[in-house]
């Protein structure tokens, strides 16, 4: 069990976030100096002084599934023109536009959810924990680490990446912030799948048959 005060201290070392530091203290058992080492390995402890600076360079990414049926858009924001045409940079903003056609996020992090769809979906959360029978001293925290996984689900930025489910795309923008040396943002992106929101046409075999029948008497 790692303690939220040696979570806190790692954070303070290091500047890295408190999800990156928490992680690093179980890749290490707890082991300060190591948690250290691990986030300056990965570029984080690096990529968080620079998450301040301001991005208004970039690009906007497309990227259409094989078969015309998934098209995304994305904005990705760098500091300057020539990251921007950096092919690392661009690989990065394509790579991002790839999870977004196939992971279905609805936004790039979770500061960007509107507070009442949390609470609708805390509410329905918590109905499902009470039907399932669960004290009542136990819901809340049943609930609030369901809402975790709903993040994971949703936010871009907390999704498993698809190429490498072991990190979220927030840890592969921090190593590519490492290793570009520039603040990197995703900014926005739009995601159109083919037929979304349309009703369907719902072929009626049957009355085909019929139809057939009849046509040929």
């Amino acid at each position: 069990m790692i303690s939220a005060k040696l979570v806190k201290e790692l954070r303070e070392r290091t500047g890295a976030g408190m999800m990156d530091c928490k992680k690093a203290l179980q890749e290490t058992d707890g082991d300060i100096e190591k948690a250290a080492e691990y986030l300056r390995e990965k570029g984080i402890a690096k990529a968080e002084k620079k998450a301040g600076r301001i991005a208004s360079e970039g690009v906007v990414e497309s990227y259409i599934h094989g078969n015309g049926k998934i098209g995304v858009l994305v904005e990705v924001n760098c500091e300057t023109d020539f990251v921007a045409k950096n092919e690392e940079f661009k690989k990065l903003a394509r790579d991002i536009a790839m999870q977004i056609a196939a992971a279905k996020p609805e936004y790039v992090k979770r500061e960007d959810v509107p507070e009442e769809k949390i609470e609708k979906e805390r509410q329905i959360l918590r109905a499902q924990a009470l039907n399932e029978g669960k004290p009542e001293h136990i819901v809340e925290k049943m609930v609030e680490g369901r809402l975790e996984k709903y993040f994971k689900e949703i936010c871009l930025l907390e999704q498993p990446y698809i190429r490498d489910p072991d990190k979220t795309v927030q840890e592969l923008v921090k190593e590519k912030i490492a290793q570009i040396g520039e603040n990197i943002n995703v900014r926005r992106f739009v995601r159109f799948e083919m037929g979304e929101g349309l009703e369907k046409k719902e072929d009626n075999f049957a009355a085909e048959v019929e139809a057939l029948t009849q046509g040929k008497a």
